[in-house]
């Protein structure tokens, strides 16, 4: 796929086919994330992968559940209480992989350099096949200090993009873009 196409096709896939995400797929994507730029050339990521589906729908149901009972402490809106209140909503969306995008510092710069190397992970997946979903709503459990102790993620290392992927069952249609907003300085 050529990169304009790339990047013009990538959606939030939300439906997966039950087809497992190899080591070695992942590892490519982590190649290309690796890519990004970062400030000072520090590259302040690392990354936590998720393979096992039944532990990524355990991740799912407990954020969740612990937004859900912590609403005063996030952001959460009246359409995301009434999202999360379904009962047949996965916040992971059944997905077979679960890439954890961490900051290993707080330096400045660290969360932008780590978003850029998510974007660069979700192009590249888009490149072969995959489709991915940034899923900020389950970021204020990861970064919980017990959920970092079992998921093995150092304490100081903050989630920045919690991303998962697979096979989609389809692609969705676009949503288009409006025109940017544009100041040209003289």
């Amino acid at each position: 796929m050529e990169f304009r196409d790339a990047l013009k096709n990538r959606r939030a896939v939300r439906e997966y086919n039950d087809i497992p995400v190899t080591r070695s797929i992942i590892q490519s994507l982590i190649d290309a994330a690796v890519q990004a730029p970062s400030a000072m050339n520090l590259q302040p990521w690392a990354f936590c992968i998720l393979l096992d589906r039944q532990r990524i729908e355990a991740v799912a149901n407990r954020a969740k559940h612990w937004l859900l009972e912590n609403t005063g402490e996030t952001s959460a809106d009246l359409p995301v209480h009434y999202m999360l209140t379904d009962p047949d909503f996965d916040m992971l969306h059944h997905a077979p992989a679960l890439v954890l995008v961490l900051a290993k510092s707080s330096d400045n710069q660290a969360i932008e350099d780590c978003c850029l190397a998510a974007e660069n992970l979700m192009l590249a997946a888009r490149d072969v096949g995959l489709g991915t979903c940034w899923i900020g709503l389950s970021r204020p459990w990861l970064n919980l200090a017990s959920t970092k102790v079992e998921l093995g993620i150092p304490e100081k290392y903050r989630i920045v993009a919690p991303i998962i992927l697979g096979y989609p069952k389809a692609w969705p249609e676009s949503h288009g873009r409006n025109p940017p907003e544009i100041h040209w300085i003289p």
